[in-house]
């Protein structure tokens, strides 16, 4: 898993109109969610945008006045309307501690039942895993070769080495489904 550096300065003040105000000035209001409690932070608009948009996952080494945590981004609130940044909450951890995030899914290879004439058919995007963040890969790497025209592979038929998937093993992953060509051969 990749690591990202984050500045930010506690709050003083909480609330919407403290928030609103914070927004204003460029900084977005944030949280710091642990096993002690929370703490309110906020960072500048500009820090985040490598961040937020993008679909690699990062350890972020959140610098508040100089203490120093490992976190993970849990969660990012927009607006409605223009999408602007509204507030986030980043969880804390240790690095002994296994943490649970969703990891993008790629998948490689030329499956077989693609080959006869079918269509392959990715269904989820993400998978949810639980790991130590050392572990976590950057993405989730799923070979279809061996999937036949009509047949899916799910959830449990992966394994990933120091990794847990959280998902039900029923969801499917990829399939290959069967078009009109190859129902006419």
């Amino acid at each position: 898993m990749k690591e990202y550096s984050l500045a930010g300065t506690k709050r003083a003040e909480a609330g919407k109109k403290a928030a609103k105000q914070l927004r204003a000035q460029g900084l977005i209001p944030c949280n710091l969610i642990s096993k002690e409690g929370a703490q309110s932070f906020s960072v500048k608009v500009e820090d985040l945008r490598k961040l937020l948009y993008t679909s690699t996952v990062y350890a972020v080494n959140l610098d508040i006045d100089g203490t120093v945590s490992k976190a993970i981004l849990k969660e990012a609130q927009f607006g409605p309307v223009n999408e602007e940044i509204y507030h986030l909450d980043f969880q804390k951890f240790n690095d002994g501690d296994d943490i649970v995030v969703a990891i993008p899914v790629k998948v490689e290879g030329h499956a077989a039942g693609v080959k006869a004439g079918g269509k392959l058919v990715k269904k989820v995007n993400t998978l949810t895993v639980k790991g130590n963040y050392k572990n976590i890969p950057d993405r989730l790497i799923v070979d279809v070769t061996e999937l036949e025209l009509g047949k899916s592979l799910c959830v449990g038929d992966l394994k990933f080495e120091n990794l847990e998937l959280l998902n039900a093993k029923s969801v499917i992953v990829a399939s290959v489904k069967a078009t009109r060509a190859s129902r006419n051969k």
